[in-house]
């Protein structure tokens, strides 16, 4: 099948997302990166924009609970149909199952023609029979019932897969996990950290609203502005100049716990893409050195020009796989390390994880995370600090990998990270001293982190 996009109208959303969409199920591609380089997007007006957006990540979020839905009118089970089909099924039942303020009727015709426009007539035939049937009728699908299968109720009417829904709920209780569970398919607000070094939040802040753009400051770090008018936030202006960069509220809070100060040798384990060492950069009053490793090369690329373009010099990225790498120059005063983890706390913004991630792969991640933290633990001097984070809300990447780091490494212990954090932030430290933000509690990507003290 022909890429849509080398035929389509470039004005079409629903035609843009059915393509991001494939791609994200075929390809392994992830939606965020599709959607920030959709060669129509920028010619799309704003509210065509907004809807992509919404299109795409909606039937990626709500993808288990359309495909129990599409069932329910389909003579063969969904995972046994054509692909791009499945994909075209899935869009259309969001817009007429979740987006319910789009006409059914009309996001049923553009499916017809698309089918019949990429796929031929059999494909039309098909989906104009079960979106005609589902149109009507998708309410009556019955769901296990909640009483006798609350697992099977949550995974199939909330859209997690079944063995994170156990998970979650052995680990949160049952009214916590569903609350989690309905605040990942909400949409996330963008949020974006201002650069202490040339802007200020409050000015910047205002003069966004007087001209006219949609944000408000963040209630957790001093630095965030939180956008919703949709639009990519590299187009704003200040953008380009180095103002600001776009990082979750939560990705900003782990700067801060590390007290980077001026003048000390920092190094940032698994950097890429750089968020956090860009901002101890900032927390540095740019003045000492961070060198900041990662193993994907094009990650540290693109690290070195976000470093550039924010006018930070002590930056010093360097491709490096942490299980082998040896520094050169002795020890650090500080220690960041960001860990590669499921992502399970930013569904949110990376929907399509929950449908890749499996029990083995929190197991295997798990496993890397320990040697990555002892690894981490022999680069910091004595009386130095070591943060360990992940974006996960997973037990077994968190609290049971600090556990058992602490029995191996006598010589580190859990410091109270209160005094390091801005005052309105404190309140997310909670058991094991670690911070644990949760979109469900505090409109937060999921993050867990410790800070560590070695002993002097």
């Amino acid at each position: 099948m022909n890429r849509i996009t080398s035929t389509s109208p470039s004005s079409d959303p629903r035609a843009m997302a059915w393509e991001i969409l494939r791609r994200v199920e075929e390809e392994g591609a992830y939606a965020d990166a599709l959607l920030g380089n959709a060669p129509n997007a920028p010619t799309l007006a704003a509210r065509d924009r907004a809807l992509l957006t919404r299109l795409v990540y909606s039937t990626l979020a709500w993808q288990g609970y359309l495909d129990h839905v599409l069932a329910a009118f389909c003579r063969r089970p969904p995972a046994a149909l054509d692909a791009p089909v499945r994909t075209l099924l899935r869009l259309t039942l969001c817009q007429i199952c979740v987006l319910t303020k789009i006409p059914p009727f009309a996001a049923v015709n553009t499916a017809v023609e698309l089918a019949k426009r990429f796929r031929g007539g059999a494909a039309a035939g098909l989906v104009n029979a079960v979106l005609r049937r589902a149109a009507t009728s998708w309410r009556d699908v019955q769901f296990p019932s909640r009483q006798d299968d609350p697992i099977g109720y949550l995974s199939a009417r909330l859209s997690h897969p079944r063995w994170l829904v156990e998970r979650w709920v052995a680990q949160y209780g049952l009214d916590e996990a569903e609350a989690m569970l309905r605040a990942n398919n909400e949409p996330a607000p963008t949020a974006l950290r201002v650069n202490r070094l040339s802007g200020d939040p409050a000015k910047l802040l205002e003069e966004w609203r007087r001209a006219g753009r949609a944000a408000e400051a963040s209630p957790y770090s001093p630095v965030g502005i939180r956008v919703a008018d949709g639009g990519p936030a590299e187009a704003m202006p200040g953008y380009a100049t180095g103002i600001f960069s776009v990082q979750g509220e939560a990705s900003q809070l782990v700067s801060f716990l590390l007290g980077a100060q001026a003048g000390e040798r920092i190094l940032d384990v698994c950097a890429a893409p750089g968020g956090k060492a860009t901002h101890l950069a900032e927390l540095m009053d740019n003045r000492g050195e961070l060198v900041a490793i990662d193993v994907s090369a094009r990650g540290i690329e693109r690290l070195a020009r976000m470093a550039q373009r924010l006018g930070l010099s002590i930056l010093h990225p360097a491709v490096a796989d942490a299980t082998t790498w040896h520094p050169a120059d002795g020890k650090f005063d500080r220690v960041l390390l960001d860990a590669p983890c499921s992502g399970l706390g930013t569904l949110r913004q990376h929907p399509e994880i929950r449908w890749r991630r499996t029990p083995e792969d929190i197991a295997s991640l798990a496993a890397l995370q320990r040697q990555l933290l002892l690894r981490a633990a022999e680069w910091v001097r004595p009386g130095g600090v070591l943060v360990y984070a992940t974006c996960t809300l997973s037990s077994e990447e968190n609290d049971e990998v600090i556990g058992r780091f602490l029995h191996e490494q006598p010589l580190f212990l859990v410091d109270d990270p209160r005094p390091f954090l801005p005052a309105q932030a404190r309140e997310l430290v909670g058991r094991g001293d670690a911070l644990r933000t949760f979109p469900h509690q505090h409109d937060l990507d999921g993050f867990f982190a410790v800070r560590l003290k070695a002993r002097g």
